[in-house]
């Protein structure tokens, strides 16, 4: 899928995308059309090779913009120094996350902190900014990175699912407060992916969770990018308030 005419230069904000799955989301959208804005707390060699790459023709403008998100009183002036640099914002995707895990009997109390600010506090503050000028424009999308651990739960991320489940639902309630004006707000819930993460598991723990999806594969980074793109893009005008799940069958 590429961009329309109209949206070929739209900018679009991703976050987490020095590397994994934020940075092939970076690289997609770049390659359908949009000018990318990558967002993380330092630029990666992945990620200048990306912009490197965009900049040989292979895609739309991709840019880098140092910040650390857990430093959410700076939000705001964030977004007021993008919008000045670039323009209006038409897309957002809150991919930016830790993934801590651990029994929460055990857990310390700073990393659950720390898991609540960038998974969730992070993200609902940098939207709220975010689409402040896009209900000025009358135009936006907001894409939402939870999990589906979110809703299916699993042992030893506890704190961790519950960050994304929150998720799950500032997105629904978020479409019904902005949808009249123009904004789409949708989630894209990502399976185990197949990632080096994945392979560096044991190799029987590997296979089950193979074995437990009905395609009896894993999704990987790309497939969750063409959620993204699919959800920016004008075949899903009329899509909000939904989560795309992307797990090969896992939760089917």
């Amino acid at each position: 899928m590429t961009a329309t005419a109209t949206e070929a230069l739209s900018n679009v904000l991703v976050t987490g995308a020095s590397r994994g799955l934020g940075l092939g989301i970076a690289r997609k959208l770049s390659g359908a059309g949009y000018r990318v804005i990558a967002v993380a707390r330092s630029k990666s060699k992945q990620v200048s090779e990306a912009i490197a790459e965009a900049e040989r023709g292979n895609g739309a403008p991709l840019h880098f913009a140092p910040f650390d998100l857990g430093k959410v009183d700076e939000i705001p002036e964030l977004v007021k120094s993008l919008r000045k640099q670039f323009g209006p914002l038409y897309g957002l995707v809150n991919n930016a996350a830790v993934g801590h895990d651990g029994a929460l009997a055990m857990m310390h109390n700073a990393r659950i902190e720390e898991l609540v600010r960038l998974n969730t506090l992070s993200p609902i503050v940098l939207t709220k900014y975010v689409v402040r000028s896009m209900m000025s424009e009358g135009i936006g999308r907001i894409v939402n990175v939870a999990s589906i651990i979110g809703f299916t739960g699993y042992s030893g991320l506890s704190a961790y699912a519950a960050t994304k489940a929150s998720m799950l639902g500032f997105t629904r309630s978020l479409a019904r407060e902005v949808g009249r004006l123009g904004i789409n707000v949708n989630a894209v819930a990502p399976g185990f992916l197949d990632t080096d993460m994945t392979h560096g598991l044991a190799g029987e723990e590997r296979q089950r969770i193979v074995r437990r999806s009905a395609l009896k594969r894993l999704a990987d980074v790309e497939d969750v990018a063409n959620a993204v793109v699919f959800l920016l893009g004008d075949s899903a005008r009329n899509i909000s308030g939904t989560v795309l799940t992307v797990d090969a069958g896992a939760t089917a």
